[in-house]
């Protein structure tokens, strides 16, 4: 099953259920989505409907650090409610000791480059594990290892 199929059963559950949180999120994330095939003019395959899921995910995260800098808790859980809801949806996160070894393996050949390497490197774990890693902690580890070797 593709994830718009689980997304829209998913949709319909929540509406039977009266889940008003889940059934807010997908709303939001089908409207998302069905801009998204209107940029590309085509439908939307697994891959793009993943990045839209990442998009929102990151949007709803920026949300969070404002709301909770403004002293605004109540806005701040319902963002979360809304992550957690999109994230059901995105594959498992890498744990930190995979991080640490996928990057040790990317990094490994471009340490002689130096931290020039590093735009690089990051691109290269983020396209392979799309969705599964965060980018403010790959770039963190890649910064680390470059940083370390030279």
């Amino acid at each position: 099953m593709s994830i718009a199929e689980q997304i829209d059963k998913d949709y319909i559950q929540a509406y039977k259920a009266k889940d008003q949180v889940k059934l807010g999120t997908l709303r939001l994330l089908k409207t998302a989505a069905k801009n998204r095939q209107v940029e590309l003019m085509r439908p939307l395959e697994d891959d793009d409907y993943m990045g839209v899921l990442l998009r929102e995910v990151k949007q709803r995260q920026d949300s969070i650090e404002q709301y909770t800098a403004a002293g605004r808790t109540d806005l701040a859980d319902k963002e979360a409610a809304e992550v957690a809801v999109l994230q059901s949806y995105l594959p498992a996160r890498l744990s930190e000791e995979e991080l640490a070894e996928v990057v040790e393996k990317t990094v490994a050949p471009l340490l002689d480059g130096g931290m020039k390497n590093m735009g690089r490197a990051i691109s290269a774990i983020m396209a392979e594990y799309k969705g599964r890693v965060d980018g403010k902690a790959v770039s963190a580890a890649v910064k680390a290892r470059l940083q370390q070797a030279g």
